[in-house]
């Protein structure tokens, strides 16, 4: 039965929703029946692997260290606009960051905290190479940068999927 309905709560819901966006009809609740199995197993095949987590404490302190950061950069972004305007001029830039994380929830993650931080932006990562590069707002030390990232972030994804 599973291997037909892999999510029937989904195959259900698409149906339903189905009868609901036309008539109800016989015809209807036949092809919108197929129609919601079908992407059910087109959802079954798209599935990732479920992730394989070791510690979850380590990302416990990832996300006190990812909220204590998301304030500290809204603040000194919020500082930099409001008081400093246009005055100085401002020092963005881009860094590349080699990684060592490989997996993809991990790296899913550390782009979710590249995200919320303000003044930060995942540009791209190269698989082949795990090089990840990151555009900054205001940097000051590239290499300082790459450490805090490695330090703060990814030894504590590595701990806790590597």
């Amino acid at each position: 039965m599973t291997r037909l309905f892999p999510h029937p709560l989904l195959t259900l819901a698409l149906t339903l929703m189905w009868l609901m966006l036309t008539r109800f009809s016989l015809g209807h609740l036949l092809l919108g029946g197929a129609v919601a199995i079908l992407a059910g197993l087109a959802f079954a095949r798209l599935e990732p692997e479920p992730p394989r987590l070791r510690a979850i404490w380590p990302l416990i302190r990832l996300a006190a260290v990812v909220s204590v950061d998301i304030l500290r950069s809204n603040w000194a972004v919020a500082r930099r606009m409001l008081h400093d305007g246009g005055r100085r001029p401002r020092r963005s830039g881009f860094v590349a960051i080699p990684l060592r994380l490989r997996d993809p929830v991990a790296l899913a993650l550390l782009a979710l905290v590249v995200a919320a931080t303000p003044g930060t932006a995942w540009i791209d990562y190269d698989p082949a190479t795990g090089v990840l590069v990151l555009h900054v707002f205001e940097l000051h030390d590239a290499e300082t940068l790459r450490a805090e990232i490695r330090a703060r972030y990814e030894s504590r994804l590595l701990e806790a999927f590597g």
